[in-house]
């Protein structure tokens, strides 16, 4: 069936906030014309340019990659640039930032919380030696690939946070993008930083206030499925844990 691209108006309605001059968020109500292939950052654009010039938003590539234009669209958390106007019309669409975050100016939040976390769970490659580079590229079989790759597609959208419950009552829980991330390095067999992410993973704000709603594995755009992640860290981290009680235990005690 082809696509119907004649011009169409779908109402817009954006929260609005600037600290400045505003004592709490208001909404915005613009109408926007479009066609089937417009998407909601489009949309977000063309009131920018053409309607409003100081709404203010995030974005850059446009393509689902960068993971910047995350917003909540009606509802939902989600990338702007991956919803389209066509699956709203002909009701409205409503546009937040994304919630579980300190608003710094209209659709715009401040990220700092989850920097914090993601530097915590060093996500890098933590090697057991430094390797020469005269040495060649650390090589890995399809099988060793295979264990991390699907946690290495997270693009930092933080769409995952804003579908977490936990992360929104305790601002101190890891959350799921950064846990996802910690078993991303863990799992590369080029890896040697366990113990060096134990101290996160172990922790109360780790992988044990996950209550396992998994709703953030829903909204992952890159199908990262952080729920996963996590689960498999508490079975790690009760492994961890059992390690060293046996370890304490007195030789008489063990088995």
């Amino acid at each position: 069936m082809p696509i119907d691209h004649a011009t169409r108006t779908i109402e817009i309605e954006c929260l609005r906030y600037d600290p400045q001059t505003d004592t709490e968020p208001h909404y915005q109500t613009y109408q926007v014309p479009f066609t089937d292939d417009m998407s909601v950052l489009q949309g977000l654009q063309y009131i920018k340019d053409q309607l409003d010039g100081s709404l203010t938003f995030r974005w850059s590539c446009r393509m689902a990659v960068c993971g910047s234009c995350g917003k909540m669209v009606n509802g939902v958390p989600q990338l702007s640039c991956h919803a389209f106007l066509r699956d709203y019309f002909p009701g409205k669409v409503r546009v937040d930032p994304l919630t579980h975050f300190p608003i710094i100016r209209d659709l715009v939040i401040d990220q700092t919380g989850f920097l914090d976390h993601l530097e915590a769970v060093k996500p890098y490659l933590i090697p057991a030696q430094d390797q020469p580079v005269a040495d060649g590229v650390y090589r890995q079989t399809p099988v060793q690939m295979d264990q991390y790759y699907q946690y290495s597609q997270c693009i930092n959208c933080l769409l995952c946070y804003s579908a977490c419950p936990q992360y929104g009552l305790d601002p101190e829980f890891t959350g799921p993008g950064a846990l996802a991330l910690l078993h991303r390095y863990n799992a590369d067999s080029r890896d040697q930083g366990w113990t060096a992410r134990s101290e996160v993973m172990n922790a109360e704000e780790g992988v044990w206030s996950c209550t396992l709603v998994g709703y953030c594995s829903e909204v992952c755009p890159k199908g990262v499925d952080p729920a996963r992640a996590i689960n498999q860290n508490k079975v790690n981290s009760t492994l961890d844990y059992f390690g060293v009680l046996k370890f304490l235990m007195p030789k008489s005690a063990k088995t």
